[in-house]
């Protein structure tokens, strides 16, 4: 076969065999970042200190502007040479992450042992979270407004919480079970604690004149004091608390080598992170380069901070109106070009059966693009346009950046959503670009140091690309 005409792709590490050092640096401020980042919160709260060390305003008056919204979701501009009419060049991300939501009322004690009842949130694959270091964070809403920050489990002097897993002695009956039958959400119960209320004076000659009720549920009691002297809130205030239970620890490098970053959320605060480092590094863009950072990806993009709402459009009118008045809103979004910057199923190598691999990611081979996502006959997809894909595939090869084409899974067997579709509705050019993963939607995620570098340069040579052809 004549190797000049036909495609295949390359691995990073032997591209950018020069600059490993390059690529240690960017996987260590991302690990830190990463580990920082547990909630859509938290990322939007590191991400706005990023933006206001590099001198981004709230004002839109200036040329460097950002806006966040209900701490969930946050919109980003960078003001280029030429006018907004020309369009602007647009990364959306998202911040949240599947986990484990506290439920509204979620204290409970069963045999002496203190749990918080919690509903999953997005696509989790329930074992996963058993028998592991939990942490707790998010926040208490007080009636009289106050907000109370909560992270518990990160720093070494904290507890961690878990979730017990059955012993093998007793599970005889539910290894023949299905996986969904035999790992019920309603027993994702986390453990807080388990010592009881010390019991006050006059207590046990109570309990035995009858008066027992009063006695009951000590451990819970203790739980209920604890949260109290620690946050000053009572067992009503979780009525109006967001409290998520997620892995705890930080990030880590895995692999003999180093050459694997492992954590929780990396779909997909990787793309959050190298996003946001490509728009701060790149060189005097042509275009004005935009990101936005969603909420509420992993369940449909719904609410009022997902992409289905008018956050996006709202920021855009304001910023025309701003910065171009006599332009039009709707021309900016149409001459605009986007991408969905979300991350891939990497070919796992040890299910490698459920890839079609001709049109799968490897790891370690740099970004990949997913013309469409979508299920079963490709409902649900954006299905970016050839003109579009050409003209990425130009301004990559160009910059020598490694980049794949990948699609989820086999036929029938595979599919997923991103926000793509809601970009494209406003007439961008949209497509899906970000790293493979492996062991995507674990509490712990594994990405390529090297894919990393190259998704970042790839997200900069987007922002810093000329007019398209």
């Amino acid at each position: 076969m004549n190797n000049d005409l036909a495609y295949s792709s390359r691995n990073c590490w032997e591209v950018y065999a020069d600059r490993q050092c390059k690529m240690d640096e960017l996987a260590e401020r991302y690990m830190a970042f990463l580990s920082a980042s547990k909630t859509e919160r938290e990322t939007v709260n590191n991400v706005t200190q990023i933006l206001r060390a590099a001198s981004y305003s709230e004002d839109f008056a200036n040329e460097r502007v950002f806006r966040h919204y209900r701490g969930k979701a946050i919109f980003v501009a960078r003001r280029g040479r030429k006018p907004l009419r020309d369009g602007v060049r647009l990364i959306s991300a998202h911040t949240d992450a599947p986990r484990l939501d506290f439920k509204q009322r979620p204290l409970l004690e069963q045999v002496g042992v203190g749990q918080a009842k919690t509903h999953y949130y997005g696509g989790i694959r329930k074992y996963q979270w058993l028998a592991r270091p939990l942490a707790v964070h998010g926040v208490i809403v007080k009636e009289d407004g106050t907000t109370v920050a909560v992270s518990l489990g990160e720093h070494p002097s904290d507890p961690v919480f878990t979730i017990a897993d059955l012993l093998p002695h007793l599970a005889q009956k539910e290894m023949g079970k299905t996986l969904s039958d035999a790992f019920e959400a309603e027993k994702l119960n986390v453990i807080l604690g388990h010592s009881p209320e010390k019991k006050a004076d006059g207590a046990e000659k109570k309990e035995q004149t009858g008066d027992a009720d009063k006695a009951k549920d000590q451990v819970k009691a203790r739980m209920l004091r604890l949260l109290h002297e620690r946050y000053g809130v009572r067992e009503e205030d979780l009525f109006s608390a967001e409290l998520q239970v997620v892995p705890a620890g930080p990030a880590r490098a895995v692999g003999l080598d180093s050459a694997l970053i492992g954590g929780y959320g990396q779909d997909d605060r990787v793309c959050v992170y190298a996003s946001l480092a490509a728009l701060l590094d790149a060189e005097a863009p042509e275009h004005t380069c935009c990101l936005i950072y969603w909420d509420k990806e992993e369940i449909g993009s719904e609410g009022s901070t997902g992409a289905q709402s008018r956050f996006m459009e709202y920021c855009m009118r304001d910023l025309v109106e701003t910065w171009e008045p006599d332009a039009k809103t709707r021309d900016v979004f149409q001459a605009s070009k986007a991408i969905s910057a979300d991350v891939h199923a990497a070919i796992d190598p040890d299910w490698q059966d459920l890839h079609e691999k001709l049109n799968s990611a490897t790891i370690g081979h740099g970004p990949s693009f997913s013309k469409f996502t979508g299920s079963r006959g490709k409902y649900g997809a954006n299905d970016a346009h050839p003109e579009y894909i050409g003209w990425l595939r130009s301004v990559l090869n160009q910059r020598g950046i490694p980049w794949q084409m990948a699609e989820l899974g086999k036929v029938d067997l595979g599919g997923g959503g991103t926000v793509a579709l809601y970009l494209a509705a406003y007439g961008m050019d949209t497509i899906d670009m970000g790293p493979a993963v492996l062991s995507m939607h674990s509490p712990f995620e594994l990405v390529s140091k090297a894919d990393l570098y190259a998704t970042k340069l790839a997200y900069q040579a987007f922002f810093e690309a000329a007019s398209c052809r």
